[in-house]
């Protein structure tokens, strides 16, 4: 895919890439919309098992080009486009597959809240974030208010909601933002690995832990009363059956999401 967005495949994990570099990967309304494309591709790929979100130039997004995004939210139109999946997972289907995010250089506003819908986030030392939308007479629309706090805690994330202020990868680590930081320039690297490691376990059950947690964190009495009877359903797969052989004969199971 040419354009502000790139995709690259390895194996059953693919790499989607904020490709606007010249314009620090400001996201204009068009390039947003190609982003949704691009995740409602990966949920829809039966290959692909992972995503993994990284940047290309010096730093992983100023956030919006507002002169271009600001008039057509003002008009209403629809931030995915119509795509099924948004990656913020605020305006439509949160992507079903996982996602790792790779953060190098500043990563502002919306950067923050793709990585909050992100399911494990790798940053380089290099990496700083802010939530500027309070200094631009608006407020975090791609999830921030809702996730930052679920991950860090309701005061630790309005330290930063509610001042605008930068903070580097330590403090995101604290705040649940990022899991791992790693040396410059070995972020995408690293997240690369982990989509592999997770691209190597069953899909059903890479599926359904990523529903049980999701809907944990919206009705945790829900998730609690799905436990049993989703992973009765689980033990007549294929891959399960494989996983019990290969455990009974010392071996590594090879999974095929049946």
């Amino acid at each position: 895919m040419a354009g502000t967005i790139t995709i690259e495949d390895r194996g059953h994990v693919r790499l989607i890439g904020l490709n606007r570099p010249e314009k620090r990967n400001a996201f204009t309304f068009d390039m947003l919309a190609e982003l949704a494309r691009a995740y409602t591709d990966l949920a829809d790929d039966p290959n692909i098992r992972c995503g993994v979100l990284h940047a290309h130039g010096p730093m992983f997004t100023a956030g919006l080009d507002l002169a271009d995004v600001a008039p057509r939210i003002m008009a209403g139109d629809s931030i995915t486009a119509g795509a099924r999946i948004d990656p913020w997972g605020m305006y439509a289907e949160r992507c079903p597959k996982p996602i790792v995010a790779a953060i190098h250089g500043k990563c502002l506003t919306l950067g923050i809240e793709l990585a909050l819908a992100a399911d494990v986030v790798v940053a380089d030392e290099t990496a700083s974030f802010a939530q500027i939308e309070v200094s631009r007479g608006i407020f975090p629309f791609g999830g921030a208010t809702i996730r930052m706090a679920q991950a860090g805690g309701y005061q630790n994330a309005m330290r930063w909601l509610l001042t605008g202020d930068e903070f580097g990868a330590d403090d995101a680590r604290q705040l649940g933002l990022v899991q791992e930081i790693v040396a410059p320039g070995q972020a995408l690297d690293h997240a690369v690995a982990l989509a592999e490691r997770i691209s190597a376990q069953a899909p059903l059950g890479v599926a359904a832990t990523l529903k049980s947690a999701r809907l944990s964190q919206i009705d945790p009495e829900a998730a609690k009363a799905a436990l049993y009877n989703d992973v009765r359903a689980l033990m007549n797969s294929e891959d399960a059956q494989a996983a019990v052989v290969a455990f009974m004969n010392r071996q590594t199971a090879v999974f095929t999401g049946r």
